[in-house]
């Protein structure tokens, strides 16, 4: 498994050059490659540090053409200019100056208070957590990309980090319309190119301006990125000190409206508050000269400037009053604006026309929340620049925190105060119109309110920038882990050794992320097309919310597992802390947009799920490999309490392969089948046996391990073992393989198939003792005959059958594994038959039934067939059958031929088998059934007298006659294999595969060779077997 590099060990070439020399260590002189010396770590650990990922070092050791390495400054940045003024600057932003007073306004103080602590508290609680995990060692640069991954695994860290990129992304969409906005609504109106006819059109025309203006400053800024980030960074001092001067301005305002307030009238017609925008005098009539005069108003609402012209019901029932928008601070203006005030959206049907100040959007708690939401982000600013600190474990807590709590202060006494010095219809007037188009909270400020829109449009171009700079290095970072795949391609017309690029993770010469930029630009316009910053803010939302609910969630788990290496020194954190801010989060998302919440959850469970299935495996020590093992633990103790029910027995499988030379596996297939037998369910261990001892096979076994899995992809544990023979290295593995509930029952093996012709009676005689280990062992075991005409897991069998041959009760095992089988898409189409097999003095019809009603019972699908086996004389064939076998038994144990003799030998036999086959029918074939002894000749043999391996050396031809008496029992059991081979080669032999019970071996060691000429004779003439024999206990029942 790739590991994570380390600064400590094994760190370059040249540490391993320096051989140790001296006379104090040199017990460990050989150990000094592996294993440095105490002082040489410290030495490293002293001269670490981490560089900043995108920089130019970086890209020069991707590319191996490149400069050699400069030598980069250590890192200076203290925890005010690191981290502090940075978070400060990415929270207070484009929300506080165009939208606070608006939710004030609409909500009213008590519920924006709520909103601001709600939003703060999750913040704060989320900056704790980042705390303690980014004081728990060295964070490089990614920021909350890199703690999540390395808390949480791959897996959640690519898909919260593709999440908060696509969060950054969309805030850099928001800043940048919130730029745009303030330059058409404050600054420039007149510059606006799409300019609406009619009244209603007004809303449309601002959209399409918001597009176009949107479209070039993003183009704009995203061409000064790639130029260089060093003018963002020379910017950033600028940006922020406009933020600061916006600020102080706004609170000079409200301690001056305290003692003079400023003068600005308000209009109103009714309760309905007027557009201060075309007329001058808020009157309907005035007196010049002592005649009474219509005023542009009158115009607004009447068809006339005439006394007695037409106008406006609502117009004519209701006078225009002036009220100050900005009565001050001790007005007592905050007891109108405690509570909510909810306007519905402007009626299109009515009063269309009119200069009315109206809501665009209808108003309401959840969705504030959303919009407001944007307005706390920006807490990871510090985090992010870790690699620029001098000491990041104690900056960032203290830096990020003290931020967070600065601007939970700005807001709250914000909401405060706005709501204490402005008019409640004010407030709700989001773009200034009955102001005479000034910026509402432009208007409280001092000395001017170009102050706070000089400074709110240049603090939303630096947020801008630094989104456009962020955003692509955190892509930048996912894509150099190497974890998404669809982040990389693959050059195929190289021919050096580096043919994989990782497109997203490379940049220019300086270091800039080009490939990353671009797909960040095009993220970006999505945002800029949709043109309502009231739209964005929901959306980027539910990333950041996503992103810090994860953040909080793997300290959480990192607290309670306990792990060894979780040592943070930030240790004002607690677990429960963390869940509250994960269900924070979680609140949060649904409160702002429940529909929005789920589709970003969707995405990011999408995002998880295609690293899970595709993405590169690595190794982090995450705490969902933690959480695994304590679940694995917890699990096997259960376990071991009782051993499991009947009705959740399912095969554990221990498959037994035999390695080729080169350590790739023998019989690919039999993995196949085990896969279709489980389903993808339940417990694989594949073993092998190397020979040899593990000091001299080490390389050779876990090469061993690597082959055995990847072949046919299966899911499961390998276990290669190195012994001093297969034998005992198979028994090993039956006895050991496992680990407490979580061990196989179930033994699936190949058939040895060369048994005959292989001169070392070795493979046999460790087949017949796997079945004798298995049985001892209470464990089921399966044997496939010619496993390699077995179906791969990407072949599609047609309608067939799958045919169970039930001779002996063996706990359910033949007819439970049928039904397992049908759930693999392999075997789904094929269909199932139960044969078995009835005496003469059975009643085969009642069999029959009873059989129907047992798999009824089962919930079993299936034909059932019941065979009569006829008692009848043992057969000529059986006996000479029996006879071979015997005789070349016994002929070999009394006569110590040569390697060539013996294949001679087999050769003779199996003629002679031949021949009786060919006679096996014919009637009066052979006059001694009856006999029980009779002559045989086997035929001339010639002996070589220059091998070692005879006792006796005789250079003539001879002929040898031999007398032997049968053995009834070889006999019975010859009989009984002929004659079922018989039955079931009539009936099965276009089966897709046939399930055989598998009879024990004998008691009696010496029978060994005989008991495999019996299982050779039962499976004579069909393809696809698979022999099973229980393991004492039964494994399906009919009870739910």
């Amino acid at each position: 498994m790739p590991k994570e590099s380390s600064p400590f060990i094994n760190n370059t070439d040249h540490d391993k050059g320096n051989l140790y020399d001296g006379k104090n260590m040199a017990l460990f002189e050989e150990e000094m490659d592996s294993n440095p010396m105490v002082s040489s770590l410290l030495n490293k650990l002293a001269n670490y540090t981490n560089l900043t990922q995108g920089v130019k070092e970086h890209e020069e050791a991707d590319d191996d053409e490149g400069p050699a390495r400069s030598k980069k400054p250590s890192p200076a940045l203290g925890t005010l200019i690191g981290v502090y003024l940075p978070c400060l600057q990415n929270i207070l932003g484009v929300i506080l100056f165009l939208r606070l007073t608006w939710i004030v306004g609409t909500a009213g103080i008590m519920e924006s208070l709520a909103i601001v602590v709600m939003t703060c508290s999750c913040t704060m609680l989320t900056a704790i957590s980042m705390s303690a995990i980014a004081t728990n060692g060295v964070v490089p640069a990614g920021g909350s990309y890199y703690m999540i991954s390395r808390s949480l695994g791959p897996e959640f860290g690519g898909a919260v980090g593709l999440c908060f990129y696509l969060g950054t992304t969309f805030a850099g969409s928001m800043y940048i319309l919130g730029t745009i906005e303030i330059l058409l609504t404050y600054i420039v109106p007149s510059a606006a190119i799409f300019k609406a006819e009619k009244k209603e059109n007004e809303p449309e025309a601002l959209l399409n301006n918001m597009r176009v203006y949107g479209t070039c400053c993003l183009t704009l800024m995203s061409l000064v990125v790639f130029v260089g980030v060093k003018y963002v960074n020379k910017l950033a001092l600028v940006f922020l000190a406009c933020v600061i001067l916006s600020i102080l301005a706004i609170y000079a305002g409200v301690i001056k409206t305290a003692f003079e307030p400023p003068d600005f009238p308000i209009c109103l017609l009714g309760n309905r508050t007027l557009q201060n925008h075309n007329f001058d005098q808020c009157l309907k009539t005035m007196e010049v000269d002592n005649v009474t005069v219509t005023t542009k108003l009158w115009s607004l609402f009447c068809d006339s400037p005439e006394l007695n012209a037409t106008c406006n019901e609502y117009f004519t029932l209701n006078n225009v009053t002036v009220i100050q928008g900005i009565p001050g601070l001790t007005s007592g203006v905050i007891r109108e604006n405690k509570h909510q005030v909810s306007e519905p959206a402007a009626d299109t049907s009515q009063d269309i026309y009119m200069p009315y100040v109206a809501n665009d959007i209808t108003t309401f708690f959840t969705l504030l929340v959303g919009i407001y939401f944007p307005s706390v982000t920006g807490i990871m600013a510090g985090s992010n620049r870790s690699g620029d600190l001098r000491d990041a474990q104690k900056s960032i807590p203290i830096g990020t925190i003290m931020a967070i709590a600065t601007t939970t202060f700005i807001y709250i006494s914000s909401v405060i105060l706005f709501g204490a010095c402005i008019e409640g219809v004010v407030l709700r007037d989001k773009f200034g119109d009955s102001v005479k188009g000034n910026l509402v909270i432009g208007i409280l400020a001092w000395p001017s309110p170009w102050v706070i829109v000089i400074g709110s449009f240049f603090s939303c171009c630096g947020a801008g920038l630094q989104s456009l700079t962020g955003a692509p290095r955190l892509l930048q970072a996912i894509a150099r882990d190497g974890i998404v795949p669809f982040l990389q391609v693959r050059h195929t017309h190289t021919v050096d050794a580096r043919t994989r690029t990782r497109v997203f993770g490379h940049g220019k010469a300086n270091g800039e992320p080009t490939w990353a930029l671009l797909l960040t630009g095009g993220i970006c316009e999505i945002g800029i097309l949709i043109a309502s910053l009231d739209a964005v803010a929901p959306i980027l939302s539910m990333f950041f919310l996503m992103c810090y609910l994860f953040v909080n969630l793997a300290c959480a788990l990192q607290t309670l597992l306990c792990t060894p290496n979780w040592r943070p020194r930030f240790k004002f954190y607690h677990w429960a802390l963390s869940f509250l801010g994960a269900s924070l989060c979680v609140s949060l998302m649904f409160i702002s947009s429940w529909y929005y919440a789920l589709v970003a959850m969707l995405i990011a469970g999408c995002i998880y799920k295609y690293i899970e299935y595709r993405g590169a495996e690595k190794e982090w020590g995450d705490g969902i490999r933690g959480l695994s093992l304590n679940a694995a633990r917890y699990a096997l103790i259960r376990l071991e309490e009782a051993p499991p029910h009947t009705k959740n027995w399912r095969p554990q499988m221990l498959v037994l392969l035999n390695l080729e030379t080169d350590h790739t596996v023998k019989h690919p297939r039999l993995l196949s089948f085990c896969t279709q037998l489980k389903a993808g369910k339940g417990l694989t261990i594949v073993g092998s046996v190397l020979q040899g001892t593990y000091m001299t096979k080490e390389d050779e076994v876990k090469k061993a391990e690597q082959s055995s899995m990847t072949t046919e992809r299966t899911k499961g544990f390998c276990h290669v073992v190195a012994s001093s023979n297969l034998r005992d290295g198979f028994s090993h593995l039956i006895q050991t393989a496992g680990l407490g509930g979580m061990k196989h029952n179930t033994v699936l093996m190949a058939w040895p198939g060369t048994w005959k012709q292989s001169n070392d009676p070795v493979s046999w005689k460790n087949f017949i003792e796997t079945v004798r280990e298995t049985t001892a062992a209470n464990q089921a075991l399966l044997v496939a005959k010619n496993v390699d005409s077995f179906p791969t897991n990407a072949d599609r069998l047609g309608e067939g059958t799958i045919d169970v041959w039930w001779i002996v009760h063996d706990g359910g095992l033949l007819m439970l594994l049928p039904f397992l089988l049908r759930q693999h898409k392999v075997w789904r189409k094929c269909k199932m038959r139960i044969f078995t097999v009835a005496n003469m003095d059975d009643n085969s019809i009642q069999m029959k039934k009873d059989l129907q009603m047992f798999l009824y019972h089962l919930r079993l699908d299936a034909e059932v067939e019941v065979v009569e086996m006829h008692d009848s004389d043992i057969s000529a064939f059986t006996y000479e059958k029996t006879l071979v076998m015997e005789q070349r038994s016994q002929m070999l144990k009394q006569m110590q031929l040569s390697r060539t003799e013996r294949e001679r030998e087999i050769q003779s036999i199996t003629d002679t088998s031949r021949s009786s086959i060919r006679r096996k029918n014919q009637t009066g074939a052979s006059g001694s059934e009856s006999d029980p002894r009779f002559n045989v000749n086997i035929g001339k043999i010639r002996v070589k007298g220059k091998r070692s391996g005879l006792r006796c050396v005789q250079p003539a031809l001879f002929t040898v006659t031999i007398v032997w008496y049968r053995n009834q029992s070889n006999v019975r059991r010859m009989h009984t294999a002929v004659k079922l081979n018989e039955v079931v080669v009539n009936r099965s032999q276009g089966a897709h595969l046939v399930l055989l019970n598998m009879p024990g071996p004998p008691k009696n060691r010496g029978g060994d060779e005989n008991y495999m000429e019996f299982l050779e004779v039962l499976l004579e003439g069909l393809n696809r077997v698979l022999l099973v024999r229980g393991g004492g206990r039964e494994v399906i029942t009919i009870y739910s």
